[in-house]
Formats: structure tokens, C-alpha cells, sequence
């Protein structure tokens, strides 16, 4: 089995095939996802809606990762993710923290600055 390093930076690559599936293949069962601000998304159907959601708008998108550590079942993964949603490019610093089960994602937050967002948009 992969450690969680690499199947968190494998789960980071998949973003770029824009595929739900190819996504949500990485989650444990009954995950929880915390895109801060936002409201937490709590088990599988409704954190698939919400990558259904983003995915939706993006033509493209590239998790570029500049730091990643881990430490048992916690990976911090520290990204800039690169997104192209209707007409427009966003390049956005973004700190993802992983919380592992078995080798899937059981939790996941991640934090970022919604005014740098929302400068971009």
C-alpha cells in the first residue's frame, strides 16, 4: 500500500482529469471535506455535490504542490492551485490537512484567503 504522502499527492494530480470519479476514488467512506470558509460537507453524496460544483465551472485545473509533510495518518499538503473557470485564470495558495483512514481521506480542510479568491474571479 502507498504511504499517505504519495497517495495525497496522486489525489492532487487527479484534479487535473476534471473526473468526480477519478476524485472521489480517494475518500474513505462517510468523509467529511472543509472548504473554509464554507460550511463543512459531511459523507460521500454531499462531498461528491461539491466537487461536482467546482468541477462544473472549470475548463482546467493543476494542483501545483510546493510543500508536503506527513506524519501518521495526518498529511499537510501546501498547494497552489491552478484553475480556469469561465474565461478566467485563478492561481490561488491554498494549505490542504488530511486526515487518513486506512489509506483513503476520512477528513479534509482546506485553508485560503477568500479575498485573494474572490480579487481573481
Amino acid at each position: 500500500m502507498a504511504d499517505n504522502v504519495s497517495i495525497i499527492r496522486d489525489f492532487c494530480a487527479a484534479w487535473s482529469k476534471l473526473d468526480a470519479d477519478a476524485v472521489m476514488a480517494y475518500f474513505a467512506p462517510d468523509p467529511t471535506y472543509h472548504n473554509m470558509p464554507g460550511p463543512p460537507l459531511t459523507g460521500t453524496e454531499t462531498v461528491r455535490a461539491g466537487i461536482e460544483r467546482f468541477l462544473k465551472g472549470c475548463s482546467a485545473t493543476t494542483w501545483d504542490i510546493v510543500n508536503i509533510a506527513g506524519n501518521g495518518d495526518v498529511v499537510i499538503a501546501e498547494r497552489v492551485d491552478r484553475i480556469d473557470a469561465g474565461g478566467k485564470h485563478v492561481d490561488l495558495p491554498v494549505v490542504g490537512v488530511f486526515e487518513m483512514k486506512d489509506g483513503k481521506i476520512a477528513a479534509w480542510r482546506d485553508y485560503f484567503d477568500l479575498a485573494q479568491w474572490q480579487a481573481q474571479q
